[in-house]
């Protein structure tokens, strides 16, 4: 009985870390990796360092977003971020 007393706390602290920290930073990151799995031709993103364009060419591990009429940018897929494209797209109104 001593023992379990004395071990509760740290199995309250290890459940109160997982439900509050490790599970919800997964659960992001399978969100993100979904979004990066469903990417498109066509589509508007946000890059992680806030440049927007739109998808001209997927390729495996890479993407190249036009940016400005004919400027090309190429860039790593998981440099693109889910939240930033989500905030952009619920700041603009639909075309």
């Amino acid at each position: 009985m001593a023992l379990l007393q004395q071990l509760l706390p740290f199995l309250l602290m290890f459940v109160v870390f997982y439900f509050f920290f490790i599970r919800p930073q997964s659960n992001k990151q399978k969100e993100q990796n979904n979004f990066l799995n469903n990417l498109q031709k066509g589509d508007e993103v946000v890059t992680m360092s806030g440049i927007i364009g739109r998808i001209t060419r997927i390729e495996e591990q890479s993407v190249q977003l036009e940016i400005e009429g004919k400027t090309h940018l190429k860039f790593l897929k998981s440099s693109i971020s889910k939240e930033m494209t989500d905030s952009y797209r619920k700041a603009t109104p639909a075309a």
